[in-house]
C-alpha cells in the first residue's frame, strides 16, 4: 500500500511540474531566446520604415498609395509586430515560453532606451573631455572653462535661481488652487481645474509666443504699445518699459512662464493626494478642536509628504532642461542665459562641442539624484501598500 501512495505521489509531481527539471544549457538558450525577442521588433522596424521611406518619399509614387502606406504602417504595423512575436513565442516549448514572452515587449523598449539614451551619454561624456572639434583629448580643460568662464558663471548662476524659485512658487500656487477647488463643489471644481490645467497643453514655444505678447514693447515712434503689461502700465500713466531688457528682473519674467505651465500640472496631482487623505482623520482632527489652518498643516500636508516630493523633484527637473522659454523669449541674452541654453549655444552657434558636452555632463549630474529620490520614494511608496 505505500509503495502505491509512492507511486501516485510521483504521478501528481509529473502532472504538477510536465517540463521535468530543466537542462543544463536550458538557461543559456533561454538568454539567447530573449536576446532574439528583443532585437526582432526594432530590426523590424527598422526594415519597414526604411521601406517605407522608398515608397514615402518617392516624388512619383501615387498619393493615395503613400497615404495607404503611411496607415498601414503607423496605425497597423506596431499591432502586427508585437501580435506575431506573441504568437511565436507561443509556440515554442513550455518550459522557454513562459521566461521569453516578457522579453517580447520589454525587451524592445531596452534595445531602443539603450541606443537613444545609454550609448548617446557614454559618448556625450567621452566628447567633454575633448576638444571643441571632439578630436583632441584635453582632460579636464572643459570643466575648468566652464567653472571659469563668465558667461557660463551666469548660467549656472540663473540656473540655480530656476530651480530655486520656480519649483517653490509652482508647488505652492499649486497647492494653493488644490485645496480651494476641492470648496467649490463637483462643477466649480472641474471647471477651474481645466481652466488652471489649461496651459500644461501648450508647448514651451506656444508659451514663450504668448508671453511676448504680454511683455511686448515698441520704441516711441514704432507705433502703439500692444504689450498687455505696458497697456497697464501705460493706462496709469507711466512711461513703456522693456521688460525683458531690465536686468536682472527679466530673468524673474521668464521663470513666471514656467511656473505658469507647472501649475496646473502640480494642483491635478497634489488634488489627487489630498483627496486620498482619509475623511476620518481630518474629522477627528476637527472635532478635537483643530481648526483648518491646523488641520492643513499638521493632517494634509504630511499625508500629502511624498506626494509633494515627487511633484517638486519633477518640475526641478523639467526647470534644469529649461531651454525653449529662454530662447525664443532673449535668445539667452541680457543676462538671463542658463545651463541648457548654454549647451546648445555652444554645440550649435559657437561649434564648442567639447564644452557643449561638459555643460551636458553637468546637467545629468545635477539630474541624476533627484531621479533617484523619486525612485527611492516611489519603493517606499509602494512597500507600505
Amino acid at each position: 500500500m505505500p509503495d502505491t501512495q509512492d507511486k501516485d505521489l510521483r504521478v501528481d509531481e509529473q502532472v504538477l511540474s510536465p517540463a521535468g527539471p530543466e537542462e543544463p544549457d536550458s538557461n543559456f538558450i533561454t538568454q539567447v531566446l530573449r536576446v532574439v525577442v528583443s532585437l526582432a521588433v526594432p530590426v523590424v522596424a527598422i526594415v519597414l520604415l526604411w521601406w517605407s521611406g522608398t515608397v514615402l518619399l518617392n516624388e512619383d509614387a501615387n498619393r493615395l498609395l503613400v497615404v495607404f502606406v503611411a496607415l498601414i504602417i503607423g496605425v497597423l504595423g506596431v499591432f502586427a509586430m508585437y501580435y506575431a512575436m506573441d504568437w511565436l513565442v507561443n509556440r515554442l516549448p513550455e518550459r522557454y515560453r513562459d521566461h521569453v514572452l516578457p522579453f517580447v515587449f520589454v525587451g524592445p523598449a531596452l534595445v531602443v532606451l539603450s541606443v537613444f539614451l545609454v550609448y548617446p551619454t557614454i559618448v556625450t561624456f567621452k566628447l567633454s573631455f575633448q576638444d571643441r572639434n571632439g578630436e583632441n583629448f584635453v582632460g579636464f580643460d572643459n570643466y575648468v572653462d566652464v567653472f571659469t568662464d563668465p558667461g557660463t558663471l551666469e548660467a549656472l548662476r540663473n540656473s540655480f535661481l530656476w530651480v530655486i524659485i520656480v519649483p517653490a512658487l509652482a508647488v505652492g500656487i499649486g497647492l494653493a488652487f488644490a485645496v480651494l477647488s476641492d470648496k467649490l463643489g463637483s462643477k466649480g471644481e472641474a471647471f477651474s481645474k481645466s481652466f488652471i490645467f489649461m496651459p500644461m497643453a501648450i508647448s514651451f514655444v506656444g508659451a514663450s509666443i504668448v508671453w511676448r505678447f504680454v511683455y511686448n514693447f515698441r520704441p516711441e515712434g514704432f507705433g502703439e504699445q500692444i504689450g498687455i503689461l505696458n497697456g497697464f502700465w501705460t493706462a496709469i500713466g507711466n512711461e513703456p518699459i522693456a521688460w525683458l531688457l531690465q536686468e536682472p528682473w527679466n530673468n524673474f519674467f521668464l521663470m513666471v512662464i514656467l511656473v505658469w505651465l507647472q501649475v496646473g500640472f502640480a494642483m491635478v496631482i497634489l488634488s489627487a493626494g489630498i483627496k486620498g487623505v482619509p475623511n476620518e482623520i481630518i474629522e477627528a482632527a476637527r472635532i478635537d478642536g483643530a481648526n483648518e489652518f491646523k488641520v492643513f498643516w499638521r493632517i494634509i500636508i504630511p499625508s500629502i509628504s511624498s506626494t509633494l516630493v515627487v511633484v517638486l523633484t519633477t518640475i526641478v527637473i523639467t526647470v534644469w532642461k529649461v531651454f525653449d522659454i529662454v530662447f525664443v523669449m532673449t535668445s539667452g541674452e541680457f543676462g538671463t542665459s542658463v545651463v541648457a541654453e548654454r549647451m546648445v549655444t555652444e554645440f550649435f552657434t559657437f561649434g564648442n562641442d567639447g564644452k557643449g558636452a561638459a555643460l551636458a555632463v553637468i546637467l545629468l549630474v545635477a539630474i541624476i539624484p533627484l531621479m533617484f529620490l523619486n525612485v527611492s520614494r516611489f519603493k517606499a511608496q509602494e512597500a507600505q501598500r
